[in-house]
């Protein structure tokens, strides 16, 4: 018989395709009157069609969100809030913008509402990862998660092949790694298994054809999912490895999570067979490891460090920080078996049980 806790996170989410148009209802729902509007400075363009469908109610936009969450901008950020008496937040992009959201929230209690671009998934949770001085860092607070989700299929179709595939599997991880959390329960494990089938299954017709609207509405299908999984779960090696990466040596988020996903599945295996075998299961594939390699495969991702910018003299300091007050893990985390996975990863090696 199983004992366990489930928290249900309140956030109210509106999916479908067109969804945007009900942007003003959700905004008069919550009784904003001046929403600032947030983005990267590349996404500015789709942030200013934000302002205008919010009739002049807004108090303007800021577009500087960056990777990783740099407390630097999260106080730039936090001034134009002050200054133009903003009363709420829009974030539109992917998990750059929503973790600069999440920031100001943690910060102000102001309500959020974000429409995700990407497959990131942390619009679900109420986790916040920031970096100052070259270290990122985690905390959880119910301030943190956002009010609405406003998940629109038309939002993701210019999402381009190789960043659509790097963000789904960095959607696949939370719910591969919530399979084994520390506060992992039946009612995870199912939306889990669900969400790992889902981007299974839609990213590689995705990758074929970005077009493809019905792959599109199930990726973001799965990656919602997943995001609630990681919110509700819990997270271990795979998460500290990366915010650790990330962190230290600015490297792409969804790409880190891409190639150190094998490497922590095949190291934790041994002690993680019921999550093996659903992995498996979603993937369709007999092997947990041979399935997810099989899919990276297909998506033709990339597969190194050293290919993203990790330098190789930072193999030994990640190793250090990596066992330094590390996340709960089903398997216990010794340096010299985390050293070995990180220099598979930064060479680019395939997964294997073997680790």
């Amino acid at each position: 018989m199983n004992s366990f806790i489930y928290e249900a996170l309140p956030t109210r989410v509106v999916f479908g395709v067109g969804t945007i148009a009900q942007l003003k209802q959700e905004v008069d729902r919550l009784g904003l009157r001046r929403p600032l509007v947030l983005s990267t400075p590349q996404q500015r363009s789709q942030a200013k069609d934000i302002e205008l469908r919010l009739d002049r109610a807004s108090a303007g936009i800021f577009d500087g969100a960056e990777m990783h969450t740099p407390v630097e901008v999260t106080e730039r950020a936090l001034a134009i809030v002050r200054e133009r008496a903003a009363d709420g937040i829009i974030a539109v992009g992917g998990g750059s913008t929503t973790g600069l959201s999440k920031a100001i929230a943690a910060r102000t209690g102001l309500p959020q509402i974000v429409l995700p671009t990407t497959y990131a998934g942390s619009e679900m949770t109420p986790i916040l990862g920031e970096t100052k001085d070259g270290l990122k860092t985690t905390r959880r607070d119910p301030k943190i998660l956002p009010n609405v989700v406003i998940y629109d299929v038309d939002l993701t179709v210019s999402l381009p092949a190789a960043l659509s595939a790097t963000s789904g599997i960095n959607a696949l991880a939370h719910a591969a790694e919530a399979l084994y959390g520390q506060n992992t329960n039946p009612i995870t494990l199912l939306m889990a298994e669900e969400g790992i089938a889902a981007l299974g299954r839609s990213l590689p017709r995705i990758v074929a054809d970005p077009t493809d609207r019905e792959a599109r509405s199930d990726a973001l299908y799965g990656a919602w999912l997943c995001g609630i999984c990681l919110g509700t779960a819990g997270m271990a090696l795979h998460h500290k490895l990366c915010h650790t990466l990330g962190g230290s040596f600015n490297l792409p988020h969804a790409e880190t999570h891409t190639i150190v996903l094998p490497h922590v599945i095949a190291f934790n295996a041994p002690n993680a067979p019921d999550a093996m075998n659903r992995i498996a299961r979603a993937l369709g594939a007999n092997d947990a490891i041979a399935g997810l390699n099989a899919l990276l495969d297909q998506l033709n991702v990339v597969s190194a460090l050293r290919d993203i910018g990790m330098p190789e003299d930072g193999i030994e300091k990640a190793a250090d920080l990596a066992v330094a007050n590390p996340y709960w893990n089903p398997r216990p985390i010794e340096r010299s078996a985390i050293l070995d996975l990180i220099r598979r990863a930064w060479a680019g090696e395939p997964a294997s049980g073997t680790v």
